[in-house]
């Protein structure tokens, strides 16, 4: 008998249809033991010593592989091919070691980068022993991810509070966005002009062109730099006579990208597919562990955890075939293309992301997949196959038209000669790129005059470095070498989760608290965060990788001086600290106000000076006259005369409410400013309504506080039904609702002023509740339960969406898509929940026999029915 250990139940089921009877192939559900998180796990005084712990939840997977290795002759550990694998099969033989075992069963390591019938058999016909250099490699970066998480969080706490954790590589990555930010807050627009002209020719055809020479002076950017500018050179070419001075044509090729790594990846479905990093992660796991293709299961794409964009020598031959039989000969190039990689620190131990077999294209795939998994499928099918394709060759075009009075105007254009690989896949732009697509001009000659048509001076202005999108920002991390590929997504859901960032139209945004541990730790821990320190620091984890240095060196060197910084800030006062950032920070927290104010005093009293404070909630602005003076501004708010002063100071009366005719109050509570009608009375509290946080307090006057307290507000009735929409705040923000149907509103200010078609655009795409007295519909099935193959359902809960399966209900993570989650996530999810509360599922089959028993006993008895005992309610334990 042999035991193979795999990582995911999927794979599990798919590669023990491979191998047979004599194989039992069982699933390790990701690491069964980890460094606890406690203080102390990683000990630097005992030479990095690392206690590990069998985690609770793995408990039931390492009974089931310890069961099956008894008698067993080989123990194959097949978890995926890189670190983080490795890792997995290295404490997946230590704890079978410790728990004896393995006496009687020899361990090899089995490495497959594709879940196909002979891929698998392959590997498990050439197994090898474990890379302790890649399970150091790992242990390093666990170490290392460990002491900075444990050792710099708590000195955030006691100097910055409201900060929530601090990490090697999350807080380098919102260094980046915090620094754009501010790179967007300090830029200053300047204003450039442009002379385009319209040019007929006897053929009456147009070309426009752009004024690049004036007075036989080249222009630059700026060279016209105001309107006054613009129109004078304007004017000079409506009154020239133009020729055609110069006609050149260059040709030119472009050449296909490379096939997918695991960051190009990510960067390509952002842009094409509105796919996050995680998203993205999750859709690839599935096609790569597999689905059932013509009754067999099979895994559709190649390990997509990979810096390499090689191809497999067969892989190759396959992608030429293809493209001779579906685009013709003349695609395919005269020799094979050879790609190497030029992202920093990039192992290319694997292969580039591909289909396992290039012959399935996308329309036969749809046979097999949904929407979401065949467009990831289809993205990655044509990347490869267009990577092999020949080049697309172009004509670059320029023509010169001159006054003969020194005005030169230029016009260029491109044509596809051929269009090679484009017809098939062109790579979407990013920030970082011109749009190359260009416009085929029209045929003239040499000397030839043409007439003006048109001529219209253009207003620009320039723009600031747009902020980074999920595509950007991993290419950015890969560029300058900071993480793993692997990790970008965790990366950023863990600035999200932390709400350090929001993803604001696609675009991230800090948000105060981000930016407030940025300039801390610019401040006192600048190595840290350093681009080059971070990227350092993962060559040299690679280094261990490649057996050139010892992993627990390369723990001593770093610590070292860690340590020291560490342990400099003992001394460090919060009001230290806060100075400091007011120092940083100071274009951001005290913006501009009037020219020859100070943006820092105090608009209430006369001598105070404005600075950052925390509070139980976080940071806000403050008076340093502070108790005589009780000035006080959100963090982000424009300066204002009075700020919040009145809300602290008391109550602050609004008005007379016409229709109820109670005092309307201002007032701040624990969880932010409310609005309230009226005083309290006996057994009765009065109306309140929270005040939205994009709303500023100073905008809150009397005619929008009657507003805000009369919500919700009837829209109008929906068009189809003629049921009433409205319009409300509730528990999670604003929102629109019409026959308890549910949509979401952008913004506090929107649930006064959205009217009807917005509102039944929201309702069209919102998700349905159940009402009183019926249970909603979920909103997917997820897929049999492989213990009774009864339906896995997503629902939406009141605490937000959830898997449920035999009456226990399971959260699903934050940051999760509940739409795009894995039967095995669902499963593990499920289990989890289950062993966390002590409960065990109800599964289909032993309730229907249950239930059969129950129904024939009253028969038997012959007992009245009026003397049956009611029927128990059944009470369900919910995390929904």
């Amino acid at each position: 008998m042999n035991v193979v250990v795999v990582e995911s139940p999927a794979k599990a089921k798919t590669i023990n249809k491979y191998l047979g009877s004599d194989y039992t192939v069982l699933a390790s559900y990701g690491h069964i033991r980890d460094l606890p998180s406690k203080d102390g796990s990683v000990k630097p005084d005992e030479d990095f010593a690392m206690d590990y712990q069998n985690d609770a939840k793995s408990a039931k997977h390492i009974k089931a592989i310890a069961d099956a290795l008894k008698g067993a002759e080989n123990l194959y550990l097949a978890t995926d091919p890189d670190r983080e694998g490795e890792a997995i099969a290295w404490h997946v033989m230590k704890v079978m070691e410790e728990k004896k075992k393995l006496k009687d069963a020899k361990v090899s390591r089995v490495v497959f980068n594709e879940i196909t019938k002979k891929a698998v058999l392959d590997g498990i016909a050439n197994p090898r022993e474990l890379d302790m250099n890649l399970v150091n490699a790992q242990q390093a970066r666990r170490a290392l991810d460990y002491l900075v998480g444990f050792t710099l969080s708590p000195v955030l706490w006691r100097k910055l509070p409201g900060a929530k954790s601090a990490g090697r590589v999350q807080s380098v990555a919102l260094r980046l966005i915090c620094e754009r930010e501010l790179e967007i807050e300090a830029f200053k627009a300047e204003e450039y002009w442009t002379i385009d002209a319209d040019f007929l020719n006897d053929k009456k055809s147009k070309i426009t062109a752009r004024l690049t020479y004036l007075d036989d002076k080249k222009l630059d950017k700026f060279s016209l730099p105001d309107e006054a500018t613009a129109k004078a050179a304007a004017e000079k070419v409506r009154a020239g006579t133009f020729h055609v001075q110069s006609v050149t044509k260059k040709p030119a090729k472009r050449n296909p990208s490379p096939p997918f790594t695991t960051s190009t990846l990510q960067q390509e479905a952002s842009r094409k597919l509105g796919f996050g990093a995680k998203r993205t992660m999750m859709v690839a796991q599935k096609l790569y562990e597999g689905f059932d293709v013509g009754g067999e299961t099979a895994g559709l794409i190649t390990y997509m955890r990979t810096d390499g964009v090689t191809l497999a020598n067969e892989a190759i031959h396959a992608c030429r075939d293809v493209i001779a039989a579906e685009y013709g000969p003349e695609f395919v190039p005269g020799s094979p293309r050879a790609y190497k990689t030029k992202s920093k620190n990039a192992q290319e131990a694997h292969e580039a992301i591909r289909p396992t077999d290039l012959s399935r294209t996308p329309a036969q795939a749809a046979r097999y997949l949904d929407q979401e998994h065949l467009k990831l499928y289809e993205l990655i099918w044509k990347r490869t196959i267009a990577s092999q394709m020949e080049s697309a060759q172009m004509e670059r075009t320029t023509i010169d038209f001159q006054d003969g009075a020194g005005q030169t105007l230029r016009a260029t254009g491109s044509v596809v000669r051929f269009a090679g690989f484009l017809k098939l896949y062109e790579e979407g732009q990013d920030d970082t790129k011109d749009d190359e697509g260009g416009k085929r001009l029209p045929a003239v000659s040499e000397g030839e005059t043409m007439s003006t048509e048109i001529v219209r001076e253009d207003q620009h202005f320039t723009e600031p470095a747009p902020r980074y999108s999920e595509a950007s920002l991993v290419k950015k991390l890969e560029e300058l070498g900071i993480g793993r590929p692997s990790t970008y997504a965790s990366i950023i859901s863990v600035l999200q989760d932390r709400d350090y960032v929001v993803l604001d139209q696609k675009r991230f945004k800090p948000e105060d608290k981000g930016q407030l541990v940025t300039a801390f730790l610019s401040s006192f821990f600048t190595r840290y965060v350093e681009y080059d320190f971070t990227a350092q620091l993962e060559e040299r984890l690679d280094d261990i990788s490649d057996a050139k240095i010892d992993w627990k060196q390369v723990l001593r060197d770093f610590w070292s001086d860690f340590s020291l910084s560490v342990d400099g800030t003992a001394e460090l006062r919060v009001t230290d600290v806060l100075e400091e950032l007011n120092r940083v920070l100071g274009p951001h927290v005290f913006p501009e106000v009037e020219e020859g104010k100070d943006p820092r005093a105090c608009t209430k009293c006369e001598d105070g000076r404005l600075s950052l404070k925390t509070g139980r909630f976080g940071a806000f602005i403050g008076c340093s006259n502070y108790p005589e003076c009780r000035f006080t501004r959100q963090l982000g708010a424009a300066n204002s005369e009075n700020g919040s002063s009145d809300v602290d100071d008391g109550p602050k009366e609004l008005g007379i409410d016409p229709a109820t005719e109670l005092m309307i109050t201002l007032r701040k509570g624990p969880y932010g400013p409310y609005l309230q009608l009226g005083e309290p009375e006996p057994k009765k509290k009065p109306k309140r309504v929270s005040i939205p946080k994009d709303m500023p307090l100073e905008d809150i006057d009397f005619e929008m506080a009657v507003q805000l307290m009369a919500l919700p507000r009837e829209i109008g009735p929906h068009p189809e039904t003629g049921t009433m929409i409205t319009a409300g705040l509730g528990r999670y923000g604003p929102y629109v609702e019409c026959d308890k149907k549910y949509g979401k509103l952008t913004s506090g200010m929107e649930v006064l002023t959205v009217g009807m078609n917005r509102a039944v655009e929201l309702l069209a795409a919102a998700k349905t509740r159940g009402g009183a007295g019926r249970a909603a519909p979920p909103l997917r099935v997820v897929g049999k339960h492989p213990d009774d193959e009864a339906d896995i359902n997503v629902k939406d809960g009141r605490y937000g969406p959830y898997v449920t399966h035999g009456g226990i209900n399971a959260t699903i993570p934050k940051g999760s898509d509940p739409m795009t989650i894995t039967l095995e996530e669902a499963v593990k999810l499920l289990a989890d929940r289950a062993a966390k509360s002590g409960k065990k599922p109800k599964l289909a089959k032993k309730t229907a026999a249950k239930k059969t028993t129950a129904k024939k006993a009253p028969a038997k008895k012959k007992a009245p029915a009026k003397k049956k005992a009611p029927a128990k309610k059944k009470t369900v334990e919910s995390d929904d």
